[in-house]
């Protein structure tokens, strides 16, 4: 059993669109010019948040998701704070939002209660007055919870010396501060997850902005004070045992079209003993030399279609690698490049074409949300009947989902999905290989068992 105490504190919500993201991002950076070391988190399978803190904000970051990772998984990974001055948690949806509405399970509450973690509840004024303590006292009352502070979203300065006052005599809680609205600083949802060269300098310009007023408007010392009455972090070390026995090299893609990845399932394959090789679908003209595999996940393809189903020879590289027997992963908007068609906006484009299926967009999110996958065949990442957990966001149909794959919602709903061939698994779902590192272990001897792929 490993204990470690580091002081952290988790960023929730009252809904979606309550302004804990832009909360975040601004404690991040007040914390960095404090000369605070941080570490982040997002709770849930967003892969957007995680990416941006990383790569614009430079600071360490990971999801934590208790349905897809497990207990103790969620808590090692937790651990990669230590050393940390501080970690940073932001929370999901709203804080008591989980996976079904008959009660908090996991939900960013349940998660902040089974790590003791602190929270501190975002809320938005606008609009509000009176009825916002109301709102208030719901949330602190509702269910066990370890709120230990309010901050206040879209709020000037003399709305916060009315509310302040009124919050803590009224309900006992300290308001620790408040964000003003600032439109210079406005960070638009596409920015968080489209991280370009060209937005780069606009965007830590806003997020300086962000940063100073925090330090400005919230109390610091009472963030510090509450983060470091965190509980001890008590569990199981989740250790991954290296497995290949000879060089394994795998191609993931990542850019611009192709940028959705969890930190952890990339340390996973290096820990069975894999070496990673990044590529651009976009850009590059084939795939890396002596690869044993080949990742392609989701992104934001829909955006580039011009680039990269342009890209024949990459497209070409892809089919001899999948002619040799190079085992192939894909999900979500790595499926639909290999599928045979894509349609947006009434123009279609020719894909890879190794997997079936027409893809076209949707108006609304199609099979949304987390689910079991129960295989009906085997393949290169299980046995039939094994199962991991997955998760589904995209704004993409088919005519053909696959079969390969039970997936069931805990509603009970079953559907077909995913498609499997002797060295291909492709589909909408997405996995998180700490759900079941058999799944990972089987796409490593997949791979080990390849003679490596040259053009």
């Amino acid at each position: 059993m490993k204990r470690i105490k580091i002081p952290r504190i988790m960023l929730v919500g009252t809904g979606s669109g309550s302004g804990k993201t832009t909360a975040t991002i601004a404690l991040i950076k007040a914390l960095s010019l404090m000369d605070k070391k941080v570490s982040s988190f997002k709770c849930g399978p967003d892969y957007i948040d995680p990416m941006f803190h990383t790569e614009v904000m430079g600071v360490s970051s990971r999801n934590i998701d208790l349905y897809l990772q497990g207990y103790d998984a969620l808590e090692t990974i937790l651990g990669h704070s230590e050393g940390s001055d501080i970690a940073v948690i932001e929370g999901v949806m709203g804080m008591y939002d989980g996976l079904s509405f008959k009660d908090d399970s996991y939900s960013a509450n349940h998660i902040s209660r089974l790590t003791e973690t602190p929270e501190i509840l975002v809320a938005s004024v606008a609009g509000k007055g009176r009825s916002l303590l109301a709102s208030l006292k719901g949330y602190l009352d509702f269910h066990e919870n370890l709120l230990r502070g309010v901050l206040l979203n879209n709020c000037s300065e003399a709305m916060f010396k009315i509310f302040k006052p009124l919050i803590e005599s009224e309900l006992s809680i300290p308001c620790i501060g408040y964000l003003p609205k600032i439109k210079e600083a406005s960070i638009g949802s596409r920015q968080l997850g489209l991280i370009t060269a060209e937005e780069i300098e606009d965007l830590q310009d806003k997020i300086q902005v962000l940063g100073e007023t925090f330090l400005k408007t919230v109390d610091m010392d009472a963030i510090l004070e509450i983060a470091s009455d965190a509980g001890n972090l008590a569990y199981e070390e989740v250790r991954i045992n290296k497995i290949a026995e000879k060089p394994v090299k795998i191609a993931i893609a990542k850019d611009r079209a192709f940028c959705f990845a969890y930190k952890d399932n990339l340390d996973v394959l290096e820990k069975l003993g894999a070496e990673i090789e990044f590529f651009s679908p976009m850009n590059d003209k084939k795939l890396p030399e002596n690869i044993n595999g080949i990742i392609i996940g989701g992104g934001y393809p829909e955006n580039y279609l011009d680039r990269i189903m342009n890209n024949e020879s990459m497209k070409e590289s892809i089919r001899n690698a999948n002619l040799a027997g190079i085992p192939i992963y894909a999900e979500s908007g790595g499926y639909t490049y290999l599928a045979e068609t894509i349609t947006y906006f009434g123009q279609t484009y020719k894909g890879v074409g190794i997997v079936p299926g027409n893809i076209t967009m949707s108006d609304s999110l199609v099979r949304f949300g987390y689910k079991t996958l129960t295989a009906n065949v085997d393949n290169i990442l299980c046995k039939a009947g094994e199962q991991t957990k997955c998760h589904e966001h995209h704004y993409m149909t088919t005519d053909n989902f696959g079969s390969a794959f039970e997936a069931k919602k805990e509603s009970g709903l079953t559907y077909e999905a995913i498609h499997a061939t002797k060295n291909i698994v492709a589909g909408f779902p997405c996995i998180h290989w700490l759900s079941n590192i058999s799944f990972a272990e089987n796409f490593i001897k997949a791979c080990e068992e390849r003679k490596p792929f040259n053009e």
